[in-house]
């Protein structure tokens, strides 16, 4: 899955590439970024302005701070006035954020284009802002007000700090195993790291020389697009042709927040606003108030692209956790569950667990039964669960010396009936229909 690169950011990624030993998707989402900060004073979109916060992730060596600095190449050029004086770093907390952007307005508020609170963070060692943020219980909440575009408050001794309309934008930098520890699920569903568009980047060829540099680029047209968007406000709205693929842009992003697993749906929740507004920044770029069926196409591709790259962190982080140790009763259920119902004797051997101790093992356990029931022999005490479904799989109570005794497969057996092509389609990829609409 690689993202469209759009526009004349895109062709300018492109353009940089041979020259860069780092991924180009990371360039692109670096310059995404320090677009949409550039513009944030004037153009809107869905009444809000286009925030685009986006974490390069990736281990050390793989070109995050490359990407970063290929970025600013392409970006100078056009609006590198804005990145000298509007760039900062070491935001680590609430008071210090909203005190950052109310001294900035206060500054510019006499000035010949008037109020200006744009800001670019950039946090090349985001692991260790992260870590500083969490002792202060304002950062984080203070961070989802500015991504929403409300009014940021902050009260000292002094004085009463108070922000209309902030146009913060984050970019940072961390490694996968930083990001596990530092970004928690918690704070996702809480609302604060699906505010950010995380992309995973890959390992990329080594080039031959050492020396080489980055070409010049004819980014002109980017140049009169950063004076046409930042001349006077500018409303940015779908366009017809775009409107049925923004309807199914909303129905794949309510799917997979139904659909993913709850640790890693808390992280893609605001599928549709990221779309809508990677979608404005490039129409901007393009000098349209209007976006287009392909502007939001490709926008679509960049954020499936970051839903990717998230999904793939979290669950690399759930399959890295430590598993608990087994308890007796753990152990217990996990052999009844096997077997659907068996005899205390076998229970007794596959749990490995003295006869002595597994008596008060079950009688702890609220969750299975014990019923004495007569075998061709003397009556033997039988161990199920509780629940119907269990023992409905496995009615019958069968010894282990039994089962091994048995032939495991059967060319006889009676075999379940075949899933038709359709039904295996399905099962393999549910969104395969709506995805084959997306392409379109």
């Amino acid at each position: 899955m690689t993202p469209v690169l759009y526009g004349p950011i895109g062709r300018a990624v492109k353009e940089t590439k041979p020259y860069a030993e780092t991924d180009p998707v990371g360039i692109y989402a670096a310059c995404l970024s320090m677009w949409s900060a550039a513009i944030s004073g004037t153009v809107r979109v869905n009444r809000r302005t286009p925030l685009l916060w986006t974490a390069l992730v990736g281990r050390t060596g793989l070109g995050k701070g490359l990407a970063y600095g290929a970025a600013e190449h392409i970006m100078s050029p056009a609006i590198g006035r804005f990145l000298d004086t509007h760039t900062v770093s070491g935001l680590t907390s609430g008071a210090s954020l909203v005190n950052h952007l109310w001294e900035q307005q206060n500054a510019t508020a006499e000035t010949e284009n008037g109020r200006d609170v744009r800001t670019l963070v950039v946090e090349e060692e985001w692991s260790e802002s992260l870590r500083r943020a969490r002792r202060d219980h304002s950062f984080t909440p203070n961070l989802r007000i500015a991504w929403d575009g409300k009014t940021l408050r902050n009260t000292t001794k002094e004085e009463h700090q108070e922000v209309t309309g902030p146009a913060l934008v984050m970019h940072g930098h961390i490694t996968p195993s930083d990001w596990n520890e530092y970004v928690s699920v918690k704070e996702a569903a809480g609302g604060t790291f699906n505010r950010f568009l995380p992309i995973m980047l890959s390992a990329v060829p080594m080039l031959d020389d050492d020396t080489f540099t980055l070409p010049a680029l004819d980014v002109d047209d980017l140049a009169e697009a950063y004076a046409w968007a930042t001349a006077r406000p500018r409303t940015i709205t779908l366009g017809t042709n775009a409107k049925p693929l923004w309807r199914l842009v909303r129905r794949y992003g309510r799917i997979l927040n139904a659909t993913l697993p709850e640790h890693q749906a808390v992280f893609i929740q605001r599928t549709e606003e990221q779309t809508l507004r990677v979608a404005a920044c490039l129409a901007a770029a393009e000098c349209s108030t209007t976006i287009t069926h392909a502007m939001l196409s490709a926008a679509l591709s960049f954020v499936r692209y970051s839903i990717h790259s998230v999904t793939t962190l979290v669950a690399a982080s759930e399959t890295g956790k430590p598993r608990r140790p087994l308890t007796p009763a753990d152990k217990v259920r996990a052999v009844i569950a096997r077997e659907g119902s068996i005899k205390r004797g076998d229970l007794v051997r596959a749990s490995k667990i003295p006869a002595a101790q597994l008596d008060a093992v079950l009688s702890e356990m609220d969750d299975v039964a014990t019923e004495r029931q007569r075998t061709h022999g003397r009556p033997a005490t039988v161990v199920s669960l509780t629940q119907p479904e269990r023992q409905e799989q496995r009615p019958n109570v069968v010894s282990l010396a039994e089962k091994r005794r048995a032939r495991p497969h059967s060319p006889y057996a009676p075999q379940p009936p075949a899933q038709t092509q359709r039904e295996q389609n399905a099962s393999a990829d549910p969104f395969a229909t709506l995805r084959a609409n997306l392409n379109r």
